[in-house]
């Protein structure tokens, strides 16, 4: 499969085999923690990066579940079929615990060339062998941290990989680390040559998950994308969320409900509490630790309003990545429908919503586009892009800018979101945003209004300054 994109990653991987060739650096190998959602592509990624390095190297990836006497053994056969110039050196060996077989890697990576390990699935190693952690510093500290070799330590467990180098733990202190995010904006209209506008609707739909992204054919509308995924119920568009969330939530848990309640819609607490309890809410010593755990794996923010008035208690919930927003919204209500044949249904099912959910879907990627705008000459002290509401929702901002959050100790400019097809921002969204811009802790009547608009702008508006989706891709490719 053609590999395209990921430039920067590739880059960063580059730099850190630089740094082992060249051998600056307090120790003359290095570690990297690399990180990211699951199906975001780090192991297609570390493949890439191995094989375009021209660099002797070994990829093994563990197996959820394994009995740890096994994986150790599959660990020394992958070292024996590597590149690595001392693979012949393992060939036969056995190895009783996980100190011995990550001696056997020291045994097999070179002393004068550089290298690359890669271990792939390190929270299922975590998980399968509590010694594997101490192991594992045991070796980089007494063997591998001396040779010129680059070990990539990968893992979708965000939290797990977190933890590997927090305070206490065996291996603190030894890896630098690296996310890998899905596809960019930019990225994204590269592979489906779309325009802007399209190439928002696209990441909206794939999350920029490269495996759907390969999937919609250039030039394709989002309707047809989703006529087409609508016919294959193994499509990647409608397997992939049930694969992720299965191998993170299965139906059954209290985390799979309250998820689903925050992808249908549900953004407070009260909220969530209460779709997610069925026939009673769920109490608030049952869903804080649920939340909490969402979050710490990066599958849900929590977002405050931005204004210079602090107000922790209004907080809102969201699913992080847009893939797994428009999954839970449609596509597993949608999946039934077409394993008995019926897409066209489903299909009208989304087109009916579409313009409404994208509507609100479309904001976290344009203030994160934003924030790779600012700051500018226009706005040279602006780090900080939210939105401010109050307990009501009456009024809610889309754009707030500011010079820090939480809490703005300045707020820069105030600001509305108008994303439909052929409706540019006109007079009446002017005057609902002037009207309601005071409302922010921090605004001032003289506080400069802006705007994002899909279809552009009234260009008589005394707008300080406005985007469309050129300027969104434009960000990304920057």
């Amino acid at each position: 499969m053609d590999f395209r994109g990921r430039a920067t990653d590739l880059g960063l991987l580059s730099s850190q085999a630089q740094a082992v060739a060249s051998g600056t650096g307090a120790t003359r190998g290095k570690a990297l923690i690399m990180t990211g959602r699951r199906r975001v592509g780090k192991s297609r990624l570390a493949q890439e990066f191995c094989d375009r390095s021209e660099l002797p190297y070994v990829v093994f990836q563990a197996s959820r579940g394994r009995n740890p006497a096994a994986e150790r053994t599959d660990f020394l056969r992958c070292l024996e079929r590597s590149s690595l110039p001392g693979a012949p050196l393992v060939a036969g060996l056995e190895a009783g615990d996980w100190n011995s077989a990550l001696r056997s890697l020291a045994l097999a990576v070179p002393d004068d060339v550089p290298s690359v390990a890669v271990i792939d699935e390190v929270p299922w190693l975590v998980e399968q062998d509590p010694e594997f952690e101490g192991a594992l510093q045991t070796a980089w500290d007494r063997h591998l941290s001396a040779k010129p070799v680059l070990l990539l330590l990968v893992g979708s467990d965000m939290s797990v990989m977190e933890a590997l180098q927090t305070y206490g733990r065996p291996f603190f202190g030894r890896a630098a680390k690296m996310t890998v995010h899905p596809l960019n904006l930019a990225d994204v209209q590269t592979r489906t040559g779309l325009d802007a506008a399209g190439s928002v609707d696209a990441l909206l739909i794939t999350g920029g998950f490269p495996e759907i992204v390969q999937s919609w054919r250039p030039g394709q509308t989002h309707e047809d994308f989703l006529r087409e995924a609508f016919t294959q119920p193994l499509s990647p568009l409608l397997a992939a969320g049930e694969l992720t969330l299965l191998g993170e939530f299965p139906e059954t848990t209290r985390s799979r409900a309250v998820l689903e309640a925050i992808g249908s819609g549900e953004r407070t607490f009260t909220a969530i509490a209460t779709q997610a309890g069925g026939d009673s809410p769920l109490a608030a010593g049952t869903l804080s630790p649920v939340l909490k755990t969402l979050q710490a794996k990066r599958i849900i923010t929590i977002e405050q309003p931005l204004g210079h008035t602090p107000d922790t208690k209004n907080k809102r919930y969201r699913v992080a990545d847009p893939y797994l927003r428009f999954w839970l919204a449609f596509l597993h209500r949608a999946l039934p429908l077409v394993e008995r044949g019926r897409g066209d249904v489903a299909l009208r099912r989304v087109l009916r919503s579409w313009t409404t959910w994208r509507d609100r879907a479309v904001e976290p990627l344009i203030r994160e586009s934003l924030l790779r705008m600012l700051p500018d000459d226009s706005w040279p002290d602006t780090e900080a892009v939210g939105g401010w509401w109050n307990r009501r929702n009456n009024p809610e901002i889309d754009l707030v800018g500011a010079d820090r959050s939480p809490v703005a100790g300045a707020v820069h400019f105030v600001g509305s979101v108008k994303w439909l097809d052929a409706q540019p921002f006109g007079r009446r969204e002017y005057e609902a945003l002037l009207r309601d811009a005071p409302a922010v802790p921090g605004a001032t009547p003289d506080t400069p209004l802006v705007a994002v608009s899909r279809a552009g702008v009234d260009s008589t508006l005394p707008l300080a300054a406005s985007w469309g989706p050129e300027d969104l891709v434009r960000a990304w490719r920057a």
